[in-house]
């Protein structure tokens, strides 16, 4: 093994805790701009959200796994870039989508039904694809790790929030209003501190070994985009479409990943690295390629 995967996260049980449960939050601040709706247009618009959700579910794990296989980073890195790359996207791909003059509507859609399928998707893809490189497959084989440990986990930090949220904005359309703004920009600084506080804690690591995975992430994250974006473009959306899928598949709830790390890899840093970088990373890239498009109308992309 490498120096890299022997990297100890620094976490106490009560920041654990604590970080559990402002994921759960940030659920229930994405769950209060849900609808019923929001899923029947899955149906509605069934080829929109096809190509979407293959973009997300399809395409993003076989890029991650040619990335790996081209750059052959070490087995824990590679595990992280699996592991984000299972992970949903989060409210911030809809106000990034607005920004950028995109379809803001497939926006929420697609982060509700990616959402809510969280509980299935995440843990088999992950799973799945660790299993098809025989690296990170033997590293995983070490660790032992109990699938349905991490669908109870998923249960407890997505899918109650959600149904939480659903059901105050569905049967409490008022009081959903009223607290949406405060919840909307509370949840926002917790996640900024959910990344900070990885970054902080394990500070001497990062900057140690942080030049192990910049490139990686740069263009994980980089061709996420423009995969999205030309498959949009393939299949023959328009432009604001285009511009939606690209952000969909770009962004991924790096929170949610570094707390199953923290839950179920705190052996692996290299995994943490990945995650906290990619969450800071995202951030950033995402609001620059929406301020770029903001000054583009998609009507001359057509």
């Amino acid at each position: 093994m490498t120096d890299i995967d022997q990297i100890r996260i620094n976490f106490n049980e009560e920041t654990l805790g604590l970080l559990n449960f402002c994921l759960a939050f940030l659920t229930f601040a994405v769950s209060l701009d849900i609808s019923i709706n929001d899923f029947k247009n899955v149906f509605s618009h069934p080829k929109k959200v096809l190509v979407g959700l293959t973009s997300q579910w399809v395409l993003m794990p076989i890029f991650t796994i040619l990335l790996i296989l081209l750059f052959k980073p070490a087995p824990s890195i590679a595990l992280g870039m699996i592991l984000v790359s299972s992970c949903p996207g989060g409210n911030v791909s809809n106000y990034a989508t607005h920004i950028a003059k995109g379809n803001t509507a497939l926006s929420v859609t697609l982060t509700s039904f990616v959402t809510l399928m969280a509980i299935l998707v995440t843990p088999i893809s992950f799973s799945l694809v660790s299993k098809l490189l025989p690296e990170t497959n033997e590293l995983l084989t070490k660790i032992s790790l109990n699938p349905l440990s991490v669908v109870w986990t998923i249960v407890q930090l997505i899918i109650l929030p959600l149904i939480i949220g659903l059901s105050l904005n569905h049967y409490k359309p008022l009081w959903a209003a009223k607290i949406r703004k405060g919840v909307k920009i509370t949840s926002m600084v917790i996640f900024l501190g959910i990344i900070v506080a990885a970054v902080l804690a394990n500070i001497d690591n990062i900057v140690k070994y942080i030049y192990l995975v910049f490139l990686l992430v740069l263009l994980h994250n980089g061709l996420a985009y423009a995969m999205g974006y030309y498959f949009a473009k393939a299949n023959k959306l328009p432009e604001a479409d285009r511009r939606t899928v690209a952000i969909e598949t770009g962004i991924q709830n790096a929170g949610l990943g570094l707390v199953l790390i923290f839950n179920f890899f705190p052996e692996l840093g290299g995994m943490m690295l990945v995650a906290a970088f990619w969450g800071v990373w995202d951030l950033v890239t995402v609001f620059a390629l929406a301020k770029w498009w903001e000054r583009r109308d998609p009507v001359f992309f057509a």
